[in-house]
Parts: structure tokens; sequence; C-alpha cells
């Protein structure tokens, strides 16, 4: 990553990977003035709660981006799916997809959201959302379906919310945006905290 000449105080920098992310900020009429992924372990740590890795991740992405663009605004997320006591990752393939929906199916999970924003000033801004989500019961078929879609890939907890698998939810209580990946309310209030109304 390198630091633009011509950056100024009030660019603001996503640091994600997540398409989903872009095109959530885009539904508050934010465009962030780059996109740059950090590369991080995000391997839970021993006795870390799914809320504390949530919000360690979230910070530290932001931390790795803002070194390199300290006269910015970063913006990060990150979201973590738990059913149980279990953290449910990013599935690798088709057949950890299919148990990570199988451990879902007509069962309650929570989904932790936390956003992370570093101003130029130093200033840091943190929210953590909790949202919870039931799925109705999956046969299969049902299963294999959505697999057989791909929407998984790259999914927390192994689905979007807003595709295929929002014809699972039969329950979903908190903000909608933070299981998408984003929560809007708490994003935007960030924004509007420390960067004024430049954001909206």
């Amino acid at each position: 990553m390198s630091q633009s000449t011509g950056e100024s105080e009030t660019e603001l920098i996503l640091a994600s990977a997540s398409a989903r992310r872009a095109a959530l900020l885009a539904q508050i009429g934010v465009t962030p003035a780059r996109i740059v992924a950090a590369d991080l372990d995000e391997t839970p740590r021993d006795d870390e709660s799914p809320r504390q890795l949530a919000a360690r991740l979230a910070r530290a992405k932001a931390a790795a981006v803002a070194a390199d663009f300290p006269q910015a605004f970063v913006l990060a997320a990150d979201t973590v799916v738990v059913a149980g006591r279990r953290i449910l990752g990013k599935p690798t393939d088709g057949e950890a997809a299919r148990l990570t929906l199988a451990r879902l199916s007509g069962r309650r999970h929570r989904v932790f959201g936390a956003v992370a924003l570093r101003a130029p000033d130093g200033r840091w801004g943190e929210r953590l959302v909790e949202s919870r989500v039931a799925f109705a019961r999956l046969d299969a078929a049902e299963i294999a379906a959505y697999i057989e879609s791909g929407e998984w890939q790259g999914c927390a907890g192994g689905y979007a919310i807003q595709g295929r698998a929002g014809g699972f939810v039969r329950f979903l209580s908190g903000s909608y945006s933070n299981v998408v990946g984003l929560p809007l309310f708490e994003t935007r209030q960030l924004l509007r905290g420390l960067g004024g109304r430049r954001f909206g």
C-alpha cells in the first residue's frame, strides 16, 4: 500500500475486502475514496470471546491500513457468527459449508458486528452490535442447493442473508445490516461523530 500525495483529510478509506460493506456504505450515501484490505491473522486467541474477537479484529484492520494513510479517515469492520459457544468462520470448501449450515438448521445463532473508525487526528470511535437470527429447519436438499449456488463463499457463518439464505430466516432481532456485514446506524453515528457532516 502506498499513500497518495494528493490525499486530503476528508478522504475515507474502507479497510475491507468485502464488496458487501462497500455496497452497504453506498446505501447511506457514503462512497470511500478507496478500498484497501488489511492482511491479518483472524484466528481467535485462547479464551477470547466472540465480542472481543470482533472488536479486536475491526480495530486491528483499521490500524493496519491507517499506518499507510495517516491523513485519512479509516473505517473497518468485522463480523463473527456464533452458534452456542462455537464461532462459525468462513467455510473453506463445500463440505465445511454443509456442516456449518447443518449446525445452523433449526437453531438460533448470534451475529456480532464490530466497527472501528480512526480519524486523521488520531481519535478512535468503536461500536459493537449483536443481532440474533433463527433459521428454519433445513433438509439435505435445501442445504445442497444453497451450497451449489456458491453464495456461502467468503461469508462468516456460511451464508449471505441478503441472498437466497434470506428464505431460511424465520426470526431476526437487531440490526439486519449487521448480519449482512456492516451495522449502518452505528457506522453512520461514528462517521458523523468523528468526521462531521462531510459523511452525511
